[in-house]
């Protein structure tokens, strides 16, 4: 009996796990980046929960290392670097060389 429960708990946290990145996902997008936390702890509850999702995400790690590479770092909760990091690439990818100034001022000042 208790193991039944057990089984049918953890489906019901990994759907709901499943349903928190499917909202987080369009509202990550936003202003706000609220939809980022949602991703994460839905990402959180479904690896805790799944050994079949724990699998694949560690095959889409080794797989896309570069992509999910800030997903593991927001998951041991390196909010700060993750973001340092992201705004640097987007400045590589977006601003002309001569315009670039994140690396530059953290030069300056580290």
């Amino acid at each position: 009996m208790t193991e039944l429960f057990v089984s049918t708990l953890r489906r019901l946290w990994i759907a709901f796990g499943l349903m928190l990145m499917v909202i987080g996902l369009p509202a990550a997008f936003l202003p706000t980046h609220f939809g980022i936390a949602l991703v994460m702890v839905g990402l959180i509850m479904v690896l805790r929960s799944s050994l079949r999702w724990r699998r694949r995400f560690i095959h889409m790690q080794r797989r896309y290392p570069r992509w999910v590479y800030p997903i593991r770092r927001l998951l041991r909760w390196e909010i700060v670097p993750v973001i340092w990091h992201e705004t640097l690439r987007m400045e590589r990818f977006w601003i002309p060389t001569d315009w670039r100034f994140l690396r530059k001022l953290r030069r300056r000042f580290f």
